[in-house]
């Protein structure tokens, strides 16, 4: 343990992140381990929602569509979250649910590949992805295909001129496991597929590169790591190569070309505007954009660094101290291939996640037996990672905790 806390002490006093960390009003005395489910509180986001609640809002009334550039918000706050995810400015914007995205860029894929019968998707994607892929394909006459991201090739080497996209995520939201976009869309493309990529798990954790990679549709949410708050707007990338041809299945009048021209009959907006629906919720809009400063002059190849450095000693701290008591790490042990997260099998997952919430370490459980620790680089610390795997075994040996499963409705 010794070894440990110095070790611990040491990359915390060698963070070149640590001073980020100010940015976000963390409880005192709590360990903040489940921003991979809903990230804290920025201390940009009070002030703002201030002001636009009662100045913007109270004072300003109506006028603030205009006088404080509300109407623009989807498309100014898209471009914020875009210069995260390595896409030029015209190409994302922010609003609606993720599954509402989901739905409208699944849609738009496979109305871009008329002639194609398949749309694949993970059979362990989280399940809102795989609902929707159900859903879409059943609207537009598909048939959906459950395939691992591993055995992908294979499976496009005999059926590759009848998918028309491929939805998966970079990251397994149980396990933590990372896959290879640039190798997925790369084999997706060579047989004439599109493919829509999940960034829940990934937008604001790691580099991501969507116009280098050349990816056709992004979705992601905005209340993991980017903090945006609960039930945040989340975002919809089209590259900008399809924006002559893609058509989005939900015609609301804020997609609409002249929306104010209020015509009978819709014409779609030029470019990612068409992707507008309905009125934009200025409220969380405008909290995620406030969120968003918090990257401000942060390297996210340094976020990816740390991610790492924290995952790596959690792994060390759970071999020396939890496999012993019967837990069983099924997060990768190869950085290149790992999350920013830890994922760790044990048949009593819930009640030591509500054990380890009354010690103060805030973390979750996927059922039916798997605890999730979520790390982010911009405040999360070693010394976190430490006390919580110690807490975890103190917990553990004690049996200081309820061993009942979780009821059903509960939130885990």
């Amino acid at each position: 343990m010794t070894e440990l806390a110095e070790l611990a002490d040491h990359l915390d006093a060698t963070d070149p992140l640590a001073h980020v960390r100010d940015r976000f009003l963390l409880p005192e005395g709590v360990i903040y381990l489940d921003g991979n489910s809903l990230g804290p509180l920025p201390a940009a986001v009070p002030p703002v929602l201030e002001d636009v609640v009662h100045r913007q809002w109270g004072t300003d009334l109506i006028r603030s569509w205009n006088d404080n550039d509300w109407w623009e918000s989807p498309l100014r706050v898209g471009d914020a979250v875009g210069s995260l995810i390595g896409a030029a400015p015209g190409q994302v914007v922010a609003g609606d649910s993720t599954s509402v995205q989901l739905y409208t860029a699944l849609s738009a894929a496979c109305e871009l590949r008329p002639d194609r019968s398949l749309l694949v998707t993970d059979p362990e994607h989280f399940p809102t992805d795989r609902y929707l892929a159900d859903s879409v394909a059943r609207l537009h006459g598909r048939e959906v295909r459950r395939v691992a991201p591993a055995d992908l090739p294979e499976f496009l080497a005999s059926h590759g001129d009848r998918v028309a996209v491929i939805s998966y995520s970079p990251v397994d939201f149980r396990t933590g496991e990372l896959h290879d976009v640039i190798a997925l869309t790369s084999a997706a493309h060579e047989v004439g597929a599109l493919v829509l990529w999940d960034l829940c798990h990934a937008a604001g954790a790691m580099p991501v590169h969507l116009d280098e990679w050349e990816v056709d549709f992004a979705v992601g949410c905005g209340y993991k790591f980017l903090s945006g708050g609960p039930g945040a707007p989340a975002f919809l990338y089209a590259a900008a190569r399809h924006h002559d041809s893609w058509r989005t299945p939900l015609h609301g009048w804020t997609g609409h070309a002249e929306p104010f021209g209020l015509h009978a009959d819709y014409a779609p907006a030029a470019g990612i505007a068409r992707a507008r629906i309905g009125t934009p919720p200025i409220l969380s809009l405008l909290a995620l954009e406030a969120a968003l400063t918090a990257f401000d002059g942060v390297d996210l190849t340094q976020v990816r660094a740390k991610s790492l450095s924290l995952t790596d000693l959690f792994l060390r701290c759970a071999e020396d101290l939890l496999v012993p008591e019967g837990f069983d790490p099924i997060t990768p042990s190869n950085p290149d291939v790992r999350a920013s997260q830890v994922s760790l099998r044990h048949p009593h997952a819930y009640g030591l996640v509500q054990a380890l919430a009354a010690e103060g370490v805030i973390a979750d459980m996927r059922a039916p037996d798997v605890l999730r620790f979520g790390v982010n680089a911009l405040y999360t610390t070693h010394e976190d990672v430490l006390a919580a795997c110690t807490r975890l075994h103190r917990t553990t040996t004690t049996g200081a905790y309820d061993p009942t499963p979780n009821r059903p409705g509960a939130v885990t």
